[in-house]
């Protein structure tokens, strides 16, 4: 046997069933330390504890070809990992078939066929493993409580790199973006990403706090101070201590109470409601909004002082309509995770349904996408998800069209994505076949998301 590095008990998650594949997993735990989970288990029991999983071992049969919900529920949990998978083939041929294909190159990091040479798969692996490792990628492990936010490169890396920055920066952020697009969770990332990450992440909807308790709610009461008040309390900013103050829907912050705010910006001490010394709080402040600050500066209800104090860093997020390419990921993200809550039997979403989703303006963004894929789950009696379960019918979907770039949009992305699965990627006849130059193939590939990437659509922050 040729000498090769041991790994000395590095977990390996495994996905399949197979007589051929299951002596593979028992020579690569024998003849080199891995240890093999299943994953399907591991997702459904969370019962390894405290094990590193970076790299899988995942199995595509003749099933996969021949059986389209067999090829759908394979494709949903490669595309709900954050592993780095490499595939077995039990059969060459397999590579030829244009689904298998497209799968190993949107999902796998590499494969191998059946029979094939252990110390090969081995050393695949082991480099699979050092290279999540020195790209920076943070290992899945059993109930760690992560941020995951999704979105291609194109759509989302600039807003990535951004809170990657920011969380190094110990400043206020002021977060813009329409309702429902993940303020929250930016939020959340920023301070998971952050020095503060051991100390509380304190979310305020100042939108739903009452005007005469506004103040209270904040800055806490001492006994005595109202009625009612019989006992002291700390407000959210005082909670928050250490760690961070989330302010949402800031613009809905009464003028009175943006005063006292403003002053605890300039120098980071408060007083609570009836006390009489102040005291210092270090507390670190990001702010949300759906509306647009500087006009309500320009209206009057909005202290012009207190935007500038919180607009000290800046991250816009953009509306679900303009990120067409990441409604698939999240909708298969979405998926996932609900399939988990009770007993569905849906083995995918179709693809009209895909299609039809793309076409849809999404006025509740994210949220509402989340909302109607969970409530379609709970209704519907097909194996596929389909359009009329969401509420999208075909006969319908044109009234959400609102643009002709949206129809533009919608067009090129069908097109594309077609005629890249029809030739496995092959960018030569893709070209020929829409009758566009390379170049021009390039640049609507990297515009709507399909260009080939590493880079995996689910960024944790922690």
């Amino acid at each position: 046997m040729e000498k090769t590095t041991m790994v000395n008990n590095k977990s390996l998650a495994t996905l399949g069933q197979g007589v051929g594949f299951t002596e593979i997993i028992e020579k690569l735990s024998f003849n080199y330390g891995w240890v093999p989970y299943p994953y399907s288990a591991f997702e459904k029991t969370k019962s390894v504890e405290n094990e590193p999983l970076r790299v899988g071992l995942v199995l595509i049969d003749q099933q996969a070809s021949l059986k389209q919900q067999k090829a759908l529920e394979l494709r949903h949990i490669l595309s709900g990992s954050s592993l780095y998978w490499m595939a077995v083939l039990d059969n060459v041929e397999l590579k030829t078939n244009t689904t298998i294909n497209c799968m190993l190159d949107q999902f796998c990091h590499g494969y191998t066929t059946l029979p094939c040479s252990i110390a090969e798969v081995h050393n695949l692996l082991f480099n699979l493993d050092k290279l999540y490792e020195w790209q920076g990628n943070k290992p899945l492990r059993v109930d760690e409580d992560r941020v995951k936010m999704i979105g291609s490169p194109r759509t989302t890396g600039n807003l990535f790199e951004r809170i990657a920055r920011f969380a190094n920066v110990d400043a206020p952020v002021l977060i813009h973006g329409e309702t429902g697009t993940g303020k929250e969770l930016a939020a959340r990332a920023i301070h998971e990403s952050s020095a503060r990450s051991h100390a509380p992440f304190v979310a305020v909807n100042c939108g739903a706090m009452p005007e005469g308790l506004a103040q209270s709610e904040l800055y806490g009461c001492e006994k005595g101070a109202f009625t009612g008040a019989h006992q002291q309390r700390k407000g959210y900013i005082e909670a928050a201590s250490d760690g961070t103050l989330f302010l949402d829907e800031i613009g809905d912050l009464p003028l009175a109470i943006q005063a006292n705010l403003l002053r605890f910006l300039e120098n980071q001490r408060m007083m609570r409601v009836g006390g009489r010394k102040d005291f210092f709080v270090d507390v670190r402040i990001i702010a949300a909004t759906h509306v647009d600050l500087r006009q309500a500066v320009a209206a009057k209800t909005f202290r012009n002082d207190l935007y500038h104090r919180l607009n000290v860093l800046e991250i816009s997020l953009p509306p679900l309509r303009e990120r067409i390419s990441d409604i698939g990921p999240l909708a298969e993200f979405f998926f996932n995770k609900y399939r988990e809550e009770g007993s569905c039997k849906l083995k995918g979403i179709s693809q009209e349904t895909f299609d039809i989703m793309r076409s849809h303006t999404w006025p509740g963004n994210i949220r509402e996408l989340s909302n109607r894929i969970r409530q379609a789950m709970l209704y519907s009696d097909s194996p596929l998800l389909m359009p009329a379960d969401m509420g999208l019918d075909r006969r319908h979907h044109g009234r959400y069209i609102t643009s002709l770039e949206l129809v533009r949009n919608q067009a090129e992305f069908l097109a594309l994505r077609e005629s890249l699965d029809n030739h496995s990627y092959d960018l030569v006849s893709v070209a020929s076949e829409l009758m566009i130059s390379k170049g021009t193939l390039y640049r609507l590939m990297e515009k709507h998301g399909l260009k080939y990437s590493r880079l995996p659509y689910i960024h944790y922050f922690k």
